[in-house]
């Protein structure tokens, strides 16, 4: 993507097994774009699996920080260019393609950079300003899949498989957060499955993964970022959403948009307290923290 979102300061990422400075951005950028190379460089980001450095104005650099997310760059750089046409807001399509080089072992790219704000330093009420586009971006974006299209072993899958897991998310929160939420959870995992081919899907539509105008008000969407989850399969791993982002007027903009069967919106809601109990056990400064804490405030009242 761009990286308008700043570095983690709460120390929840996982380690990284290469060391990416300066330096050595440079040093790739003079060895394989040279004429980037010239570009003003400032770190932008240091993300779950990629570092970003803003480049010049208008671009971003984007390398893999760990071995595991290598293959989740592979997966963007192929597919992206594919779906940036179709879709009716800016994705981080690569703008340039880099290859390991100068001691660093992996590809990277060179992206769009979108200036705004991450949509998770937004409250709950201006979100609402972007349900309908949200729900139209994600409306076009869900179509039938290629049989070659990424799998991902924790996004678009039956929500039945993540019970364990949810489970253990459920014992680990201190001090333990009360709620139906394993009420809500089973309730998906019983839904009917969804029916019909793989849809294509972002993986994490988080609201630190939208990027937003700056000011106040209802925030306006300005793109849609990070898609290393990308993969196919069922649809409502994605609607989580709905509860992530908008309070109950929100959320009523966004199904309409979307149109899916009560089924779907059962398992959706089960995805939607599985990732609210996730977010809400990160540390307080996290971005995500608040996040978890509004979903699960708006599954409760529902409840």
């Amino acid at each position: 993507m761009s990286g308008n979102v700043p570095p983690d300061p709460a120390g929840t990422i996982p380690a990284q097994d290469v060391d990416v400075t300066d330096a050595l951005v440079h040093a790739l950028l003079a060895d394989q774009h040279t004429d980037l190379a010239g570009r003003r460089l400032a770190r932008a980001a240091n993300g779950w699996d990629n570092i970003v450095y803003r480049l010049g104005d208008d671009l971003a650099v984007r390398l893999p920080r760990r071995a595991s997310a290598h293959q989740l760059l592979l997966n963007e750089l192929r597919w992206l260019p594919f779906l940036a046409p179709r879709l009716p807001l800016p994705i981080p399509a690569a703008i340039r393609r880099g290859r390991p080089g100068s001691g660093y072992p992996y590809h990277w790219a060179v992206v769009p950079w979108f200036e705004g704000e991450s949509a998770a330093r937004r409250s709950a009420r201006d979100r609402d300003g972007y349900a309908a586009s949200l729900g139209r971006f994600l409306r076009l974006l869900h179509v039938p899949a290629p049989a070659d299209a990424p799998h991902n072993r924790v996004r678009g899958i039956a929500l039945a498989t993540r019970g364990e897991a949810f489970a253990e998310r459920l014992h680990a929160t201190a001090p333990p957060l009360e709620g139906p939420w394993r009420e809500i959870f089973e309730a998906g995992a019983r839904a009917r499955l969804h029916r019909g081919p793989r849809v294509w899907l972002h993986g994490d539509p988080h609201p630190h993964n939208l990027v937003v105008a700056p000011g106040a008000g209802p925030a306006q969407l300005v793109a849609v970022a990070d898609f290393g989850d990308l993969t196919a399969g069922d649809p409502a791993s994605d609607l989580a959403a709905a509860w992530l982002h908008f309070t109950a007027a929100g959320r009523q903009v966004f199904r309409a948009e979307l149109r899916y069967d009560d089924d779907t919106w059962l398992r959706a809601r089960g995805w939607a307290v599985h990732y609210g109990l996730l977010m809400a056990s990160m540390p307080p400064e996290d971005p995500l923290h608040p996040v978890g804490i509004h979903a699960l405030g708006e599954l409760a009242a529902e409840a």
